[in-house]
């Protein structure tokens, strides 16, 4: 895509000289170098959403409802403008388009980031959430297939396993976003060029996390 080390010390000093915010300076990263469509999202006080509704299922974690998408390929001033109109927003990114997720419990997730580097394999960034969920970006198409590849492998059924994939029509929140009262999410694995821009096929990663998803839910 085109992308270089030296256009994330654009965005990053452009940031410094104009005095934006760090929301600003990861969105245009996002939008800019990996190439990943934003959305405002929802923040949360004290659990309480900025959204209005007090039976919220989601506090600060979903898009805001009358906020544009903020699309792939946005410079650091379109960012600061849609970010203008939204301050204290939370990043959302959109799943189903750069990439699917596949969601399990963070210890286990963590054990099996660990377990794929040490194998070599390929892998995408990945997000820690504040309720203890790690979120795998991988290349669109997983969520929809997740079971019947899980079956292939001789896997139960994904809910089985603590596993979730996330598609079309969802959205995680990004680092450095903060839940209000919940805490940041963060970043396990973060975004880099020879990742971000190309996330790893599900079948290359699914079989080690479906082992140490089946080990963390086994008693010893």
């Amino acid at each position: 895509m085109g992308f270089t080390i030296g256009g994330i010390r654009e965005i990053r000093s452009g940031a410094r000289r104009r005095g934006r915010s760090s929301e600003c300076t990861a969105v245009a990263e996002f939008t800019g170098l990996w190439g990943w469509d934003v959305v405002p999202g929802a923040r949360a006080v004290a659990g309480v959403c900025s959204c209005g509704r007090g039976d919220c299922r989601a506090p600060g974690a979903h898009p805001l409802e009358f906020a544009p998408l903020v699309p792939a390929g946005a410079t650091l001033d379109d960012v600061a403008g849609a970010w203008a109109e939204f301050p204290g927003a939370t990043v959302m990114l959109p799943v189903g388009r750069a990439f699917d997720v596949i969601e399990m419990a963070e210890p286990a997730g963590h054990r099996a980031l660990l377990r794929l580097e040490r194998m070599g394999l390929p892998l995408g960034p990945v997000i820690a959430t504040p309720e203890g969920r790690a979120q795998f970006l991988v290349a669109p198409g997983a969520a929809a297939g997740l079971g019947g590849l899980l079956y292939r492998m001789g896997w139960d059924d994904p809910s089985a396993l603590g596993l979730r994939g996330l598609g079309p029509g969802t959205y995680v929140t990004a680092p450095p976003s903060d839940r209000g009262g919940l805490g940041p999410v963060r970043w396990l694995r973060p975004p880099a060029l020879d990742s971000a821009t190309r996330p790893p096929a599900a079948r290359l990663l699914l079989g080690t996390l479906a082992y140490v998803a089946h080990r963390s839910r086994t008693p010893s």
